[in-house]
């Protein structure tokens, strides 16, 4: 998949991977893919999420202080693609796909890679989207083997592209 812009190109060279973010609360349930994910802390053990607030998934995670990361394994961009590109407002997006209740309540993806369980500990505006903090409550491996998934290696596939500032786009170094 060819990317275009030059900006796009140059942020896809940080290494991120790319999660499968469940959450829930009263049984109610919903997962979205993310990109903006990391550790934050040793001490405590904590990760930060970057989540739109206008993603239909958020109330639930605002609500719920919880959330479970299932990491993606090499080959699985169509997981990434649809739990994505489609939203909670339209259909239960958990039920195409077999999952399992994390002990903070928050759904993981069976055939993920592996799994970090969090509870919010903070929150932050940043631009159009919402820092979570949280600290890491539980986690295991789902598989023996396997790669993670990278952002790079699902192109345009978010669409921001469009998002990025004109003014930046100018570069005129190509990427190997």
């Amino acid at each position: 998949m060819s990317v275009k812009n030059p900006v796009k190109r140059l942020l896809m060279t940080l290494t991120q991977g790319v999660y499968v973010v469940g959450v829930g609360k009263d049984g109610l349930r919903d997962a979205f893919t993310a990109s903006s994910v990391m550790q934050v802390s040793m001490q405590p053990l904590m990760l930060a999420l970057a989540v739109n607030p206008d993603n239909a998934s958020y109330p639930l995670l605002a609500a719920g202080g919880v959330f479970a990361v299932t990491v993606l394994h090499s080959d699985q961009s169509a997981l990434a693609d649809f739990f994505g590109n489609h939203s909670a407002r339209d259909e239960d997006k958990l039920n195409a796909v077999p999952w399992h209740v994390a002990p903070s309540g928050s759904p993981i993806l069976d055939e993920g890679l592996s799994y970090f369980d969090c509870r919010v500990v903070a929150s932050h505006p940043a631009g159009d989207h919402v820092v979570v903090v949280a600290e890491l409550t539980g986690g295991d491996f789902l598989q023996k083997h396997g790669r993670p998934l990278r952002y790079e290696e699902l192109g345009d596939m978010d669409g921001s592209d469009e998002l990025l500032p004109d003014h930046l786009g100018t570069s005129g170094v190509e990427p190997p």
